[in-house]
């Protein structure tokens, strides 16, 4: 199965020096590169655009940007969108509070029938409401 791999997981991985990851986080980072050598990883723009946002080294950024720029981003559809306002608007009926990008990569993970890498737990919470499962790495 494809996933969907959320900033968190993007952010352990580029982001942070490899000595300051708890062993939860290594498994992450693990995890990551095994979807990654399977192929199963799918990139979402605005998570591309959230991983690199804040980086002001230039140098930094461009390699970010490099490492990032192997992951083609999965084509939203405006029915991604519509589905995503449904994905919140339920959530915000039965008390959820929810964030715009987090219900929008619900809604792609919908459609492409795969699971979502994350280590926010409001996902756990959206995941009790609506049609979504998440990856969970094993040890």
């Amino acid at each position: 199965m494809r996933v969907v791999v959320d900033t968190n997981i993007w952010s352990l991985a580029l982001r942070r020096l490899p000595t300051s990851l708890s062993a939860v986080e290594h498994l992450h980072v693990a995890s990551l590169a095994d979807l990654v050598r399977d192929g199963r990883v799918l990139a979402i723009g605005i998570v591309r655009q959230e991983v690199l946002s804040g980086v002001p080294d230039e140098r930094r950024f461009a390699e970010l940007r490099e490492a990032l720029a192997r992951f083609p981003d999965e084509p939203l559809h405006a029915s991604d969108h519509v589905r995503a306002a449904e994905m919140y608007n339920l959530c915000r009926t039965r008390g959820v509070q929810c964030a715009s990008i987090d219900i929008l990569l619900c809604a792609v993970a919908e459609r492409l029938s795969a699971t979502i890498f994350t280590t926010d737990a409001d996902f756990d919470r959206y995941a009790g409401l609506l049609p979504i499962q998440l990856f969970r790495p094993r040890a």
